[in-house]
C-alpha cells in the first residue's frame, strides 16, 4: 500500500509538472527583438546540455557494462540506468521549460509584479516536481520491480553521474560566463550588465539555466535518491524483517510531494508586494503541511514497532534544519540585512576592501550551518541512532520540490531581467523584473545552502549504512 501510494504521489507531481508546463507554453511571448532573444538563450542552452549528455551518455555506457560484468547481472546495472535517466529527464525537461519561463515573465511584468511572479514561480515548480517526483518514482518503482534493497544502489549511482556533470560542469560554465560577461562589459566597455551590445550576455544567461536550474536539478535528485535508499537500508538492517520501518521513508516522500504541490498556491503577492516573503508561505505551507503529515504517518507505522514519537520528532529535526538554513542563507545573501550592506560599503573604498570584506562574511557565514548540522545529528541520534539521522534526513530532503521550485525561480527572473533590457523594453517594465532578479539571487543561495546541508546528513547516513551492511555480513 505505501509502495503504491508513493508510485501515486509520484506521478500525480509529475502529471502537476507537465500541467503546468502546457500552462507556461500557451502564455504570451512578447514579439520582436524579445522573442528573438529568447530563442539564442533557447539555442545556447540545448546546444550545452546536449553536448554535455552525449559525452555522459558514452561513459554512462561504459559504466554499465562493467557493472552488469562485475555483477554477474542486469539488475544493479539497470538500476544505473534508471537513475540516470531519470535525473537527465528532470533537468532537460525543466530547463527547457525555464528559457520559455523567461521571455514570459518578461512579456507578463508589463501587466504588473504579481502577473510576472506567477509566471517565474510556475516555472520554477515544473523543475521542483520534476525533480521529486522521478526520484520518488525511481526509488518506489525499481523497489516495486525487484523487492531488493540492493539493487537501488545502482539507482543511486546513476543519479550520482549526472550530478557530477551537470552540477560541476553547469556551475563553472555559469561562473566563467557570468564573470566574462561582467569583465567586457561593467569593467573594460563600461556598460550595463545586460546591454545588448555585449555579446556574452547570452552565454550569461545560458549559464544561469544550466548551473542553477539543470545542475541544481541533477544535484538534489541525486542526494533525494541516494538517501531514501540509505534510509530504506539502515530500516532494514535496524529493525530487521520490519517493512514498515524500510517504506517509511518513501511514506515521508509521498507525503511531502502532495504537500509541495498544495504550497506552490500559497506563493502569492501581499499587500507589501514583498517578494521574498510571498515564496516563503510557500515554503511554510509545505512544512506545516509535510509536519502535520509526518505525526500520522509515523503513528501508522511505528505504532506496533517503537516509541512513534521518538521517529517523529526525528523527522521534525529535518524540517527545523532546512528552515534554519533558509534563514540563515538569507540572512548573509539577502540585501536587506546587514552582511550584504556591509560589502557594498566597503566596495566604495576600493576592490582590495570589497575581497576583504566578502571573504570575512563568507567565512562568518560558515559557522551557524555547520552548528546546526553538528545539533540535528546528535539529537536525530539520541532519539532515534542512526536511524533516527537517516529520517532527518529524508524529512529534510522531502521538501526538495518547493525548494527547487524557489530555485528555478532565479534563472527565470534574471533571464527576464536581460531580456527586458536587451530588448529595449520600457522602463516600467525592468522597474519589475529588477525586484524580481534581485530576489531570484538570494532563492539561488539558499538552494545551496539547503543542498550542502542536506548533503552532510546524507553523507553520513551513506557512511552508517555502507559500515552497518559491512559489519552484518
Amino acid at each position: 500500500m505505501i509502495i503504491t501510494l508513493s508510485i501515486v504521489a509520484a506521478i500525480l507531481s509529475i502529471g502537476y509538472g507537465a500541467y503546468l508546463s502546457t500552462k507556461i507554453v500557451n502564455l504570451p511571448a512578447g514579439e520582436g527583438k524579445m522573442v528573438g532573444i529568447a530563442k539564442a538563450i533557447q539555442e545556447g542552452a540545448g546546444a550545452y546540455l546536449n553536448r554535455q549528455y552525449k559525452t555522459i551518455c558514452l561513459i554512462g555506457a561504459v559504466v554499465f557494462v562493467l557493472l552488469a560484468a562485475a555483477f554477474k547481472n542486469f539488475d544493479i546495472a539497470l538500476g544505473f540506468a534508471v537513475g540516470a535517466i531519470l535525473s537527465a529527464v528532470a533537468g532537460y525537461v525543466g530547463m527547457n521549460i525555464s528559457v520559455r519561463a523567461n521571455v514570459r515573465t518578461a512579456e507578463a511584468a508589463r501587466r504588473g509584479i504579481k502577473e510576472a511572479l506567477a509566471v517565474a514561480v510556475k516555472g520554477g515548480s515544473v523543475t521542483g516536481l520534476l525533480v521529486v517526483g522521478l526520484s520518488l518514482l525511481g526509488v518506489a518503482g525499481l523497489y516495486a520491480a525487484t523487492k531488493n534493497l540492493n539493487y537501488l544502489i545502482g539507482l543511486g549511482f546513476g543519479g550520482s553521474l549526472i550530478s557530477v556533470f551537470a552540477r560541476l560542469g553547469g556551475g563553472i560554465f555559469t561562473k566563467a560566463a557570468d564573470v566574462g560577461a561582467d569583465l567586457v562589459g561593467k569593467v573594460e566597455k563600461g556598460i550595463p550588465e545586460d546591454d545588448p551590445r555585449n555579446p556574452a550576455v547570452i552565454a550569461d544567461n545560458v549559464g544561469d539555466n544550466v548551473g542553477d536550474c539543470a545542475g541544481m536539478a541533477a544535484d538534489l535528485f541525486e542526494t533525494y535518491a541516494v538517501t531514501a535508499v540509505a534510509a530504506m537500508l539502515l530500516g532494514s538492517l535496524t529493525f530487521s524483517g520490519a517493512q514498515n520501518a524500510v517504506l517509511f521513508p518513501l511514506a515521508i516522500g509521498a507525503a511531502s510531494v502532495v504537500a509541495s504541490i498544495i504550497a506552490t498556491f500559497f506563493i502569492r503577492l501581499g499587500k507589501d508586494n514583498q517578494i521574498m516573503r510571498a515564496l516563503y508561505k510557500g515554503l511554510l505551507a509545505a512544512e506545516i503541511l509535510a509536519a502535520v503529515s509526518f505525526y500520522f504517518i509515523t503513528k501508522w507505522l511505528f505504532g506496533d514497532l517503537a516509541n512513534f514519537l521518538n521517529f517523529y520528532f526525528c523527522a521534525l529535526i529535518g524540517l527545523g534544519v532546512t528552515a534554519a538554513m533558509v534563514m540563515i542563507t538569507e540572512y548573509y545573501t539577502s540585501t536587506k540585512y546587514k552582511p550584504v550592506r556591509h560589502i557594498a560599503k566597503a566596495s566604495e573604498t576600493g576592490h582590495g576592501t570589497n575581497v576583504i570584506a566578502g571573504l570575512a562574511v563568507g567565512m562568518k557565514s560558515t559557522v551557524a550551518p555547520v552548528i546546526i548540522i553538528a545539533a540535528a545529528i546528535w539529537g536525530a541520534y539520541a532519539l532515534g541512532g542512526l536511524y533516527g539521522i537517516a529520517v532527518a534526513a529524508m524529512s529534510m530532503l522531502s521538501l526538495t520540490g518547493i525548494i527547487v521550485t524557489i530555485d528555478a525561480y532565479g534563472p527565470i527572473t534574471d533571464n527576464a531581467g536581460g531580456i527586458a533590457e536587451m530588448a529595449g523594453l520600457p522602463k516600467e517594465v525592468r522597474d519589475v523584473t529588477d525586484p524580481l532578479d534581485a530576489v531570484g539571487n538570494t532563492t539561488k543561495a539558499v538552494t545551496k545552502g539547503y543542498a550542502i546541508g542536506s548533503a552532510g546528513l546524507a553523507a553520513l547516513v551513506l557512511f552508517s549504512s555502507y559500515t552497518q551492511e559491512l559489519a552484518k555480513s
